[in-house]
């Protein structure tokens, strides 16, 4: 991974191999990013995403591997126990042009990625709520 700093900006370039969620933590992590915006495109080889089951409060995942086209990654950065939360969604299509979307669990660049975070002053964090099942933000 290599990056760049523009104000509160920052351009990711990952490499091959590198998986996207990590890459995106370290850089938080190492540049103190307690609130941000994501976004990115870029080449996968093996991506996978979830689906939030309201009435089971569990995510159905689904892994697949093959030559992907990262249409969009979208998320946002926040905190929960003081850990860096990414919450990422992702889009991608295969060699038929078939889209595929939803929660990214991980993904694993075959080419390179070009990410894009916009960093927030100032904090929200993450609580579980039981009814619904997710980590909500909390503002304090």
């Amino acid at each position: 991974m290599e990056y760049r700093k523009f104000n509160n900006h920052y351009v990711l370039r990952l490499e091959k191999n590198e998986e996207i969620l990590t890459k995106i933590k370290e850089l938080c992590e190492k540049e103190d990013i307690f609130l941000g915006t994501i976004s990115g495109l870029g080449a996968a080889n093996k991506v996978e995403i979830g689906l939030f089951n309201t009435e089971t409060k569990e995510y159905k995942t689904t892994t697949m591997e093959g030559m992907f086209e990262i249409t969009a990654l979208i998320g946002n950065i926040t905190r929960k126990e003081n850990e860096v939360y990414l919450h990422c969604h992702i889009n991608f299509s295969d060699l038929s042009l078939q889209v595929y979307g939803g929660h990214l669990v991980n993904a694993t660049i075959s080419a390179t990625g070009e990410i894009m975070i916009t960093k927030i002053e100032g904090k929200v964090n993450r609580e579980k709520n039981e009814e619904i099942g997710l980590n909500l933000f909390k503002f304090e």
